[in-house]
């Protein structure tokens, strides 16, 4: 006999919920399949294959391309590619660290704001997201041009000749990618800082706390799933991309997502780049657990 349950007034069973369930759950996991997981083993597959003479794939699987992705090649050992690996942890670290810092007065100002004007501010914010990100890097090219103030500034403490553009640099790098990704550090940890319960903050202020001790003791762990979903939202785009590193930094800065972009279109070695993307993809997951790791105490949830 099957075991009759009432569920909202109505008498069903638990197969009739659980087929109910799976009803509703099927398009979405339909989605992710077509979309998620069939690309992503398809993806897995052609990282074992070989290039032939013509670009073709030749399904003949070795473990050829992640030997090269770590520096073994036909003429010895090289370093290039694990530095290309090591600048794109180091700039989405900065970028992530930076956007941070800007984030935490920045969503404090937002929240102090009166209710009529603080949506306001935050539609301020939001408005980067109605510009595509392509014009967004090209906007750069005008600031950073030699005729405008910053590069003018620049040149007069000597750091670039004059006459000369703040781009292509790494500092243009870093502007572009903390200004692209500022927004999905700090809306999701506006809505932390919105709901902080500042009795915490008063109780740390009477017990003589420092301003530093308040907030890593009663701020930061208040704020800390906001921040995470900030993080999170940053580090793991931020790691593939390759837009703003291409149009602001040129050819002399390149990282893991123009190297992939590099090897699908113009070298036309679809293996090695399927085995790049594997690479990020588990160098990602690895960053992400081991944040999360500390982020719990040492428990990863």
């Amino acid at each position: 006999m099957h075991k009759v349950i009432i569920w909202y007034g109505e008498l069903t069973s638990v197969r009739s919920l659980l087929r109910r369930g799976l009803l509703f759950l099927s398009p979405g996991m339909a989605w992710l399949m077509v979309f998620l997981v069939i690309p992503g083993l398809a993806l897995v597959a052609v990282s074992f294959t070989t290039r032939g003479a013509y670009g073709e794939l030749v399904w003949t699987f070795s473990l050829e391309n992640y030997s090269r992705l770590a520096g073994f090649g036909m003429f010895g050992w090289t370093s290039d590619y694990l530095l290309i690996i090591g600048r794109s942890i180091l700039v989405a670290s900065v970028t992530c660290a930076v956007a941070v810092l800007l984030s935490y007065p920045l969503c404090f100002f937002i929240a102090a704001r009166p209710l009529r004007t603080r949506y306001l501010w935050l539609t301020m914010l939001v408005i980067p997201f109605w510009t595509n990100m392509v014009i967004r890097s090209y906007a750069w090219f005008l600031i950073l041009a030699p005729e405008l103030p910053l590069a003018k500034f620049a040149a007069m403490l000597g750091i670039v000749a004059p006459g000369s553009p703040l781009y292509p640099s790494a500092f243009a790098v870093y502007l572009g990618m903390v200004s692209l990704y500022l927004p999905f550090v700090a809306l999701p940890l506006f809505a932390s800082v919105e709901k902080l319960d500042w009795t915490l903050v008063e109780a740390a202020q009477d017990l003589y706390a420092s301003r530093t001790m308040i907030f890593f003791h009663a701020i930061l762990p208040q704020t800390l799933p906001g921040l995470s979903v900030g993080v999170i939202l940053t580090f793991v785009p931020a790691m593939g991309m390759f837009v703003v590193p291409d149009l602001l930094g040129g050819a002399k800065y390149m990282l893991v997502g123009n190297l992939v972009q590099q090897q699908f279109s113009s070298s036309r070695d679809w293996s090695f780049g399927a085995a790049i993307s594997m690479g990020l993809m588990a160098l990602t997951m690895c960053s992400l657990y081991f944040y999360r790791k500390k982020s719990n105490g040492g428990q990863v949830l």
